[in-house]
């Protein structure tokens, strides 16, 4: 069984990666994605998404960081995909579940499902454009209005050279709004040979049990739900959970993040321990109290105070 960490912009960014694998025990994990154009990003916008790549292209624990790309120039995605192999990376994944408005609008992410062609000319190219060790992966929704399209797009993955592909069981109509609907991907399974990962509302061991039982897939690719409950993936493995005291500890430790302003820390630290208040009776009382600071100093003292 594999055990993903996912790609979530704005959420599992360097600190973050950094944190949740220093918690839990992943395969690998994977960049929030990096929006390419027309034209060849420059060496430190790619080591701004991942400075990993000063580290052999692992976490400081030592897990493994894929770089994602997203967006619609074959040619383009090929010549950064090329180039984010000669700066380090082990594998490279593209993006073609997004569902943002404004990457949608630009015709990137998830609205790409309704044209498999075109993913099949972008993955051949990136395939052909990076060295033959290295796995190119996609990673997708079901759909982008509706799901009528799944199977083609799986098809033109898997012909254009992917490794493996990671499936969000939902349409990019569908949002994040529950269900999952992970027995849509046994018909995937059947249509496709090279490896699935299952991805969409896994929160707890139930539901990992249960999306592998209703998907068929074996190998998880865990997103909110791990940052919700960072041991999430150990415990899914059948190791011990952390307990709120070394949580506490975490915390502080991501304040200490060397790639954040303050003010910037302050915004991400906050939406993590309001995501952590769904997985933590403990968060909601630090919550409580830390909900309206505006100051690193502020949060450090009641965390300490907690930790006391």
């Amino acid at each position: 069984m594999k055990l993903i960490l996912a790609p979530m912009e704005g959420l599992t960014d360097p600190p973050m990666r950094r944190l949740l694998t220093e918690v839990g025990s992943y395969d690998w994990c994977v960049t929030e994605f990096i929006r390419v154009t027309d034209q060849l990003l420059p060496a430190h916008v790619i080591h701004s998404y991942c400075p990993e790549l000063h580290n052999a292209c692992k976490t400081d624990s030592g897990t493994p960081v894929h770089i994602q790309f997203l967006g619609n120039d074959p040619v383009a995605l090929a010549d950064n995909a090329a180039f984010a192999a000669e700066l380090g990376a082990p594998a490279i994944d593209l993006n073609f579940g997004c569902p943002a408005k404004t990457v949608n609008r630009h015709r990137g992410g998830a609205v790409l499902l309704d044209e498999p062609e075109v993913i099949y000319q972008i993955i051949s190219a990136v395939r052909h454009a990076v060295p033959a060790h290295i796995p190119v992966s996609a990673k997708m929704r079901l759909g982008y209005l509706d799901d009528s399209r799944t199977l083609d797009n799986a098809r033109a993955i898997e012909a254009a050279g992917a490794a493996w592909l990671t499936i969000h069981a939902r349409t990019k109509t569908d949002g994040y709004k529950p269900p999952a609907y992970w027995e849509k991907l046994p018909a995937v399974r059947a249509a496709v040979k090279i490896p699935l990962i299952a991805n969409g509302e896994i929160w707890t061991i139930d539901d990992a049990t249960r999306c592998q039982e209703v998907s068929g897939c074996v190998d998880l690719m865990l997103g909110r739900g791990a940052v919700t409950r960072p041991d999430l993936v150990n415990r899914i493995r059948g190791q011990a959970e952390i307990d709120w005291a070394t949580l506490l500890q975490l915390q502080l430790d991501f304040l200490d993040s060397p790639t954040k302003t303050d003010a910037g820390l302050v915004g991400r630290y906050k939406q993590w321990l309001g995501m952590l208040t769904q997985g933590y009776s403990e968060a909601e009382l630090l919550w409580a109290k830390l909900k309206k600071a505006k100051q690193l100093s502020e949060l450090r003292a009641e965390i300490q105070t907690a930790l006391a």
